[in-house]
């Protein structure tokens, strides 16, 4: 069993590393941001944290909703139908357009309402420009998305991961002309990062959809046209798969969102010091949600070539690779916090509170790594229904209850916060485990 799993376990690191450097490469881009808007400012911090906060919710519930196009794929992929997977591709890109499209107007129809959510005046009124630019930005991402799945669940990662750290590399520069005024253009501050963020995700995109039909491994399964009849049943398939898998994304990604509008509630500095916290978490999350898509797709095509005997290498591999990989990042936020914090924001007060929030995301890096890899699983089985319950209770019944009691009822502030977190991923991670190996069970 252990050499069945070391061999499976090298097949998946080949697929999830050039996944996980793809959505660390994203990832950079809220880093870049962070550290670039953090220069000018707690106050523009605080609402490149309050922005990135909503923007967080329609942005990964859309990945969990496409990560159906992964399945779709990769099991067509393994059973030798390649016009299948171009029937979920162009599923997935009728679904991308329109959730991009609705979300985009949606935020711009919310405005008004922003101050609704309890946030500091000074942060509410620094927050719009960038607010409305990186909301349309989530047309190229959606659409990015589905042509990435594609490529990963043919097994060619590696042109989109390139792709998207190019596209980080000129996000980055975008944001030293606009936000600081260089190279002749006015220094437009926190909106300059907005508008650096949306023309490095449209130039993605465009690189990214290039790629498939320039590829001889791709182009049997890329769908050519790109618009034929039966798009709107192959939509319909991938809302069936996709819609349960983002409800479970939502569930998280909405859990922290309010526990950052519960930061707000407690003032600027401490929604600066969530940011910083925030930003390392989701980074770190970036290595386990690559195993969990890698995961998805080699139990999808597992399933499709109807070899069950490698379901349990393949499982316990990739969850044996999340554990240890999660316990050398714990190490270094208990360790490194206030190193790590000062990267971000020069502010001492600033600084010591974020490095006690990351003490508390290194005590939740292993849950978080199980609870995503065992979802990425149940995934491959095509499975999204239970998870979905299973982030309705650990989120919003479990976790957000214990935030906003041990922050305020108890006066714990921001850990208190943090503290919900911690709990509400370890029943969802104890929940989705159970799940995986009553799979595995039932598969032997």
């Amino acid at each position: 069993m252990l050499k069945s799993i070391l061999s499976e376990n090298r097949r998946t690191l080949s697929l999830a590393v050039p996944i996980v450097a793809g959505h660390i490469g994203q990832m950079l881009m809220g880093w870049v941001d962070t550290i670039m808007v953090g220069r000018i400012g707690v106050v523009p911090l605080g609402a490149c944290a309050f922005a990135n906060t909503l923007i967080s919710v329609p942005l990964v519930f859309g990945f969990g909703l496409l990560s159906a196009v992964s399945v779709r794929a990769s099991h067509a992929h393994g059973a030798g139908l390649p016009e299948d997977a171009a029937a979920g591709v162009r599923g997935g890109f009728v679904i991308a357009f329109f959730l991009g499209l609705g979300m985009a107007l949606l935020i711009h129809a919310g405005l008004p309402f922003v101050p609704l959510l309890g946030q500091p005046e000074e942060v509410n009124a620094a927050v719009d420009t960038y607010l409305i630019l990186t909301g349309w930005s989530l047309v190229p991402v959606y659409l990015t998305c589905v042509s990435k799945n594609f490529c990963e669940a043919f097994a060619r990662p590696w042109i989109p991961f390139w792709i998207l750290l190019s596209a980080v590399l000129l996000n980055a520069t975008l944001n030293w002309v606009f936000i600081y005024g260089n190279l002749g253009s006015p220094a437009m501050g926190l909106a300059g990062a907005g508008l650096a963020t949306l023309i490095a995700r449209i130039a993605a995109m465009a690189a990214v959809f290039a790629y498939p039909s320039l590829s001889r491994r791709l182009r049997a399964g890329w769908p050519r046209p790109l618009f034929a009849p039966g798009m709107a049943s192959a939509a319909r398939s991938i809302l069936t798969l996709g819609l349960p898998a983002g409800m479970l994304h939502l569930c998280e990604v909405s859990g922290f969102a309010f526990g950052s509008l519960m930061m707000g509630w407690i003032g600027v500095t401490a929604l600066a010091a969530h940011q910083v916290a925030i930003t390392c978490a989701a980074t770190t999350f970036m290595v386990p949600l690559g195993l969990s898509q890698a995961a998805c797709v080699r139990v999808g095509h597992a399933r499709g070539l109807r070899r069950t005997d490698r379901l349990r290498p393949i499982i316990f591999g990739a969850l044996g690779l999340s554990v240890s990989i999660m316990s050398v990042f714990a190490v270094a936020f208990v360790l490194g916090g206030s190193r790590i914090a000062v990267w971000f924001v020069p502010e001492p007060h600033v600084v010591h509170l974020a490095a006690s929030l990351l003490v508390l995301a290194g005590v939740f890096q292993i849950f978080d790594g199980i609870q995503v890899v065992s979802s990425g699983i149940l995934r491959g089985f095509e499975e999204t229904r239970m998870p979905m319950v299973i982030g309705v209770v650990s989120y919003w019944m479990v976790a957000l209850p214990v935030s906003w009691t041990a922050a305020f009822k108890f006066g714990y502030g921001a850990p208190g916060i943090w503290a919900g977190f911690v709990t509400g991923l370890a029943v969802a991670a104890g929940a989705l485990l159970w799940r995986v190996l009553r799979k595995c069970r039932l598969s032997a």
